[in-house]
């Protein structure tokens, strides 16, 4: 096992329209302390030397700067925070996430306006405090890995939004396709586009990153979508996962991406890159079904 997924707890300041996370805010607790030694020490004597800090909002939890400092300690060597990005606009929360021990964050913006994102996180001036926050977290030298969801909303924007990123200095973009749980299950009908519309402002937005020098990838679309863009495809390079969730554990997350939560069409065993894609998240053809999924020769 090369990464743990530790999520604290599910409380956020964002209440975006499509969050997997659906309404677990409500209902879950936060992960006691020292339920998170013991899945720290756990994933260390499986191997693990990354970490990945999420939830919900891991920078609304108490114990977020104990917990990184804790990881370092046990022999974690990359400890990443997952985030809105939102609390590090604040240079006294960037100066100590820092000294803590955090490597690596991981800020979402999924626009390169504030009435776009600011649309999809609910959040007004969610927009101008993330912002902010990569410009902290980049001015002090930082490894800045940002994440931004395509929606319906959003995707022609792309673009613009990449141009964006690369001027704000960032390590990493990457683009993820919208996955139909929690929220987004519940706005499906009008938030989820079909792949095949997003694609060209997807490969516009790579072309950015590609010319600027930034590395850019792209999560839940298949390889044959992705034509001239192969080496974008982040499920080729994910770190073999085990996730700690609410009330349960993932043991393999490449296991159940491959065996549970994506699918492959009728035609895919036909495909030249049958044997490492994934295909989509298994919602996703329960929506549009399988037509844009055409086999590589």
């Amino acid at each position: 096992m090369e990464r743990v997924d530790l999520k604290l707890g599910f409380d956020c300041n964002n209440h975006c329209l499509f969050c997997v996370q659906g309404d677990k805010r409500l209902h879950e607790k936060a992960r006691p302390m020292e339920q998170i030694e013991a899945d720290l020490a756990e994933g260390r004597e499986r191997g693990a030397l990354e970490l990945v800090v999420t939830g919900g909002e891991p920078t609304l939890q108490p114990h977020l700067l104990e917990v990184i400092a804790l990881a370092r300690r046990l022999g974690y060597q990359r400890v990443q925070v997952q985030t809105n990005g939102r609390r590090f606009h604040y240079e006294v929360f960037c100066d100590a996430a820092i000294a803590a021990g955090a490597t690596e964050f991981s800020p979402s913006l999924h626009g390169s306006t504030a009435e776009i994102h600011d649309a999809l996180t609910e959040a007004p001036g969610s927009f101008r405090q993330t912002v902010r926050g990569i410009e902290q977290l980049v001015a002090r030298r930082q490894t800045v890995i940002t994440n931004s969801v395509i929606t319906r909303t959003n995707y022609q924007d792309l673009p613009a939004l990449a141009r964006l990123l690369v001027r704000l200095g960032v390590s990493q973009l990457q683009l993820a396709f919208v996955h139909i749980l929690g929220t987004a299950e519940e706005n499906a009908s009008w938030l989820v586009p079909r792949k095949r519309e997003v694609m060209p402002f997807v490969r516009e937005a790579l072309e950015v990153a590609r010319a600027a020098g930034v590395r850019s990838m792209t999560e839940a679309i298949p390889h044959c979508l992705m034509a001239g863009y192969e080496t974008h495809v982040a499920e080729d390079v994910i770190p073999d996962t085990l996730i700690y969730d609410a009330a349960h554990t993932i043991d393999d997350y490449g296991a159940y991406r491959r065996d549970e939560g994506k699918k492959r069409g009728p035609r895919c065993g036909g495909c030249r890159y049958v044997a490492r894609c994934e295909g989509p998240w298994k919602e996703y053809p329960e929506l549009f079904g399988w037509d844009e999924f055409v086999p590589v020769g």
